[in-house]
């Protein structure tokens, strides 16, 4: 089993200097470069202090120079808000700077305070993703890149740099729904799986994805397939719960609220549940060490998780998680 840490910059009630949660995260970084960990995946948001990083690329050339084994993955890429040919090469740059570690993840995002400000119709939101992938593909592969698209059209233009990885960086797809799932699958991309979906959810999009990707010809063998689960880890259950607890209410309140109204995701929010019960009964992995491990290990045989990308609820979870779980993992 492969261990990643999905990586973000909460500033919960900014009772902090906001420097200090930068400082703090790449901390976490360079040790899990000691560590056993495979990968960081930075966090990309806009507009909320739930994770205040609007650039994965920077906060990646941070790492790669407090680094020297660790993977950096992009946890994701917000590709419709980028134009492609400067998305290509920032990753690009950034695969080159860290000495060929980058794990390039994409997605489309879903928070409309997002599309909003950055002007970008929500409507437009998927073919505006699948434009830029292509793009950046190409860009990276091909010496002079030539494209007509829905909203870009490019005539023999050479991008540079050209990635260190060849023929390019891996490769995930953020994939939450059947559609995404289904697109990516067809494409033969690998995904990535949300933190916010309850195990059971995981497990079965998981046996999805495997049956399309096998309909459209390709083999599910030899993929990393990192799995985002949310962890809270205490001397007793009764503080882990407490943990978990406090984590739930922040991403209902700040992730999901008001201005973060989802486009095209099942909101927690919705009547006919308490949102905050959900996911500390049905999303976060929350206990003992000793209890964490146990369910960990019931995922994997399961669901089949062989690549758990951990986001911490707290820095003690974090440390709980690198000196007790990891090694017996």
């Amino acid at each position: 089993m492969k261990f990643g840490v999905l990586q973000f910059f909460s500033w919960p009630e900014r009772r902090v200097d906001l420097a200090s949660v930068y400082a703090r995260a790449l901390q976490r970084i360079e040790i899990m470069d000691r560590t056993g960990y495979d990968a960081v995946w930075l966090a990309e948001h806009h507009f909320s202090s739930f994770s205040v990083c609007p650039s994965v690329h920077m906060m990646g050339v941070l790492a790669a120079s407090r680094t020297t084994r660790l993977r950096i993955g992009t946890g994701v890429t917000l590709a419709p808000f980028y134009h492609p040919l400067r998305l290509a090469e920032e990753v690009a740059l950034l695969d080159v700077i860290s000495g060929g570690r980058v794990n390039w993840g994409a997605g489309r995002g879903f928070a409309r305070v997002e599309f909003e400000n950055f002007g970008i119709s929500p409507d437009e939101s998927t073919s505006r993703f699948h434009e830029a992938v292509d793009i950046v593909l190409k860009a990276w592969t091909e010496e002079r890149l030539t494209y007509t698209g829905q909203h870009y059209r490019f005539e023999g233009v050479e991008v540079l740099p050209k990635p260190a990885q060849q023929p390019h960086p891996p490769v995930w797809m953020a994939a939450t729904s059947e559609g995404a799932i289904d697109w990516a699958a067809s494409r033969g991309f690998s995904i990535l799986m949300d933190p916010h979906a309850a195990h059971r959810d995981i497990g079965r999009k998981r046996r999805f994805y495997a049956d399309r990707l096998a309909a459209a010809g390709h083999m599910m063998r030899g993929r990393d397939l990192p799995v985002a689960r949310l962890l809270a880890i205490g001397e007793t259950c009764e503080k882990a719960a407490g943990v978990a607890r406090r984590g739930a209410q922040w991403i209902v309140d700040s992730y999901f609220g008001a201005q973060h109204r989802p486009v095209g995701v099942a909101d927690p929010n919705a009547p006919g549940g308490d949102p905050v019960r959900r996911y500390l009964d049905e999303v976060i992995i929350h206990g003992t060490a000793d209890k964490v491990l146990d369910e960990i290990m019931r995922l994997r045989e399961e669901i089949g998780v062989d690549y758990l990308l951990c986001a911490p609820l707290s820095h003690d979870t974090f440390m709980a998680l690198t000196e007790n779980v990891l090694p017996k993992l």
